[in-house]
């Protein structure tokens, strides 16, 4: 098992040579053409900004991912969406949604915090070159909830969700796997199980799995 340390050439090791954690590389940087390099092989950047001044890339063996015809939706979410008090919408407002994610519950201010100035530069930039997309949800005016991600043929890479109001987060990731699996979309990858996406129909499948359903996209 080793870590590789990236230069200015656009590349990525075997990932099966990496850490049991999944981590196999580190440094080079966050343009355009190095993240879309990255996801199209299943890394994906994750380092706290901190205490870290150049990426780590990781890339787990065992991939967590939700299938768009497979997201639960529990019977108190169907209440939810039925009542229509919120507001769905995809691509509205990138920019407040990746802020939302940096700050809600004042995610910034821990020792961890991932989501800094240059991420949310990077990913804005993959946004604004059609590389990224976001969900918002709003009530009335104000977006109360929503995530992001990378989206590369019919593969959808979630980076980060936030709520403001209980179970915006899941609104917009119903709302995500229902559009994309309906415009042809096949995979969404969360990156890491938690208990949330996993009650939202999440589950394993192997690199070689989820690989070959990415580069068949």
């Amino acid at each position: 098992m080793a870590v590789y340390q990236l230069d200015n050439d656009l590349w990525f090791p075997d990932p099966h040579l990496g850490e049991e954690d999944g981590l196999v590389a580190i440094g080079g940087d966050l343009s355009v053409d190095r993240l879309i390099l990255a996801y199209s092989n299943g890394f994906f950047p994750w380092f706290s900004f901190k205490h870290q001044d150049e990426p780590l890339w990781y890339c787990p063996l065992q991939r967590f991912v939700i299938f768009p015809n497979e997201v639960h939706v529990s019977h108190s979410m169907r209440q939810l969406i039925n009542k229509g008090d919120y507001r769905l919408t995809i691509n509205q407002d990138f920019e407040s949604v990746i802020r939302g994610c940096a700050t809600a519950q004042n995610r910034n201010q821990d020792e961890g915090a991932w989501l800094g100035a240059e991420m949310i530069e990077a990913y804005t930039e993959m946004y604004r070159q059609g590389f990224a997309a976001s969900v918002e949800v709003w009530n009335d005016s104000q977006l109360v909830g929503g995530l992001y991600g990378i989206n590369l043929g019919t593969a959808f890479f979630g980076e980060s969700m936030f709520s403001l109001v209980p179970n915006a987060s899941k609104l917009a990731l119903i709302h995500l796997a229902r559009t994309f699996g309906s415009l042809g979309g096949k995979l969404i990858d969360c990156q890491f199980e938690t208990p949330h996406l996993k009650s939202m129909g999440g589950r394993f499948i192997s690199y070689e799995e989820y690989i070959q359903t990415i580069k068949n996209s």
